[in-house]
């Protein structure tokens, strides 16, 4: 079983009389993808700042393994576009000198990521998805147990959605980190996550995401228009359910929690 590098129970933020998120279980794994989705306003940013401690939280506890470093990749940069800073001066000013990264395992995400030739490029000429790459090689400089994306592919055409999903794949085979990814591209997300937490203030539903499109929860959620499409995407045909949702012929089957 993967180590457990960070997790919170009955985590809750509360602004004045409204529960921003309550009630919240999270356990974040070494090489899993955990991926909450939800509507907007369901607490999801909440949900990361608080695990990440930027801000206060009104219930619940949050622990993590001694040292752990966490890798943040924000949902967009906005740059002066008279400020000369180029690609490279950008990654170095993210550089750590106590963790730093092997010449070799630098080359080899500067090769996944294909930024090679970007370094010389100002940072303001990138395109969406030149600039979310640079952004989530920033957020590896220091090689970190977990990584932190919200919204990673914001800004970005639907190839480049598919190719950053991909690479974030990748990035956890490289450095084995365990990576938590706040997503709206409910499509593209199933296929590139191990896990999926349903959030709307509470959890709704979470497990393996074929697991999650056949809970009730996730149907309330997203409505069945949008539940059935999903579901009707994600099918693989080497499996069949039974008469209670259950998946048998090879595939695992994991147990929803509903709040």
């Amino acid at each position: 079983m993967s180590e457990v590098l960070l997790s919170a129970t009955n985590l809750g933020v509360k602004r004045g009389n409204r529960w921003l998120i309550k009630d919240v279980n999270i356990s974040l794994a070494a090489g899993q993808i955990t991926t909450v989705i939800g509507p907007n306003g369901a607490g999801k940013s909440t949900l990361v700042r608080s695990l990440l401690k930027l801000i206060n939280t009104t219930s619940g506890d949050i622990s993590a393994i001694k040292g752990l470093r966490i890798g943040y990749m924000p949902q967009k940069l906005k740059l002066e576009d008279t400020l000369p800073l180029t690609v490279a001066r950008f990654l170095d000013l993210g550089r750590h000198k106590q963790h730093q990264l092997s010449p070799q395992l630098w080359h080899n995400l500067l090769h996944e990521c294909r930024t090679e030739k970007l370094l010389n490029r100002p940072m303001q000429q990138l395109s969406g998805g030149e600039t979310q790459r640079v952004l989530l090689l920033r957020a590896l400089l220091r090689r970190p147990h977990l990584l932190v994306l919200d919204e990673p592919v914001q800004g970005v055409d639907v190839t480049g959605q598919v190719s950053l999903y991909n690479l974030i794949g990748e990035v956890r085979n490289i450095l084995g980190c365990g990576i938590l990814m706040v997503s709206h591209d409910l499509h593209l997300v199933m296929a590139a996550t191990d896990q999926v937490i349903c959030l709307n203030q509470h959890i709704c539903c979470s497990g393996h995401p074929e697991q999650v499109t056949q809970d009730p929860a996730f149907t309330d959620l997203f409505g069945p228009q949008g539940a059935g499409n999903l579901a009707l995407y994600n099918h693989q045909h080497n499996h069949h359910h039974t008469s209670h949702g259950d998946i048998i012929a090879g595939q695992h089957n994991e147990d929803c929690d509903h709040g």
